[in-house]
């Protein structure tokens, strides 16, 4: 894989088990990570649809989780996009709680975002 073929977005193995126990709880899932303050920089993750995305959003990826039927959008809002545009974002899951409403608060977990420059 030469690095423009390079996914925008993956998963890490705890992030993608998380994903298939939170679509077993919730439904079909999506991502979207605006940039803002606090845990606005980290992705949230909600039931497809109920955060609702518009022109100010890009998607980046639909992800594909093995065990979940559909696949995951993953949404930024454009400005954070123009920031992260040249990297490779990486979900992963660490212990702790996140101040959001992502579904994997009341896990104990939160997701993460780890990255790579395009083409390291």
């Amino acid at each position: 894989m030469t690095p423009s073929d390079a996914p925008l977005v993956e998963l890490t193995p705890a992030a993608a088990d998380l994903l298939r126990r939170l679509r077993e709880a919730h439904g079909p899932l999506m991502f979207h990570q605006s940039g803002g303050c606090c845990d606005g920089s980290a992705p949230m993750c909600y039931q497809d649809g109920e955060f609702r995305t518009g022109n100010s959003d890009v998607l980046l990826a639909s992800l594909t989780v093995d065990g979940v039927a559909e696949r995951v959008p993953f949404w930024m809002s454009k400005s954070q996009f123009e920031v992260w545009a040249h990297t490779r974002l990486i979900v992963d899951v660490v212990a702790g709680r996140g101040s959001g409403f992502s579904l994997e608060a009341p896990e104990g977990v939160r997701f993460l975002i780890r990255s790579r420059l395009v083409g390291a």
